[in-house]
């Protein structure tokens, strides 16, 4: 079964975030929280397994929060989903019987979908999108 959750789209969210505000040091994770609307445990928990995987790195104290370890364009979607939600790409062999073939296909177009953008990406396509005129009528 392919399975992105709603941990996977709030993680992204999160880290988009955090690029867009942290280049002047380490984010407090409730800016991050407050501006996404998500809630602080439910990020704090994100965060956590994401510093484990080497993606954000914490500092402690006043000036403290969040911060990546790596560039925002070297973080892909697929390291982030995975980190969160687990692999998307199945071992070669657990797809064996006839029909496997679609399965083994999808997951891997979906790997490299989300192997091709990165946080710095969606900051940018965000951007984008706010500067997208508005048509009403």
């Amino acid at each position: 079964m392919i399975t992105i959750t709603e941990k996977s789209r709030s993680a992204v969210l999160a880290l988009t975030e955090l690029a867009q505000r942290g280049s002047g040091g380490p984010v407090p994770i409730m800016e991050v929280a407050e501006a996404r609307g998500i809630p602080l445990h439910f990020l704090e928990q994100l965060f956590a397994g994401l510093r484990r995987a080497g993606v954000l790195g914490s500092q402690r104290g006043v000036k403290g929060g969040y911060s990546f370890r790596r560039p925002p364009a070297e973080v892909t979607i697929l390291e982030v989903v995975e980190t969160v939600d687990g692999r998307i790409t199945a071992p070669p062999d657990a797809d064996a019987n006839g029909s496997g073939f679609v399965w083994t296909a999808a997951r891997a177009a979906l790997a490299e979908l989300l192997e091709g953008l990165t946080i710095a990406d969606m900051v940018e396509r965000e951007a984008r999108a706010q500067d997208a005129p508005m048509f009403h009528i």
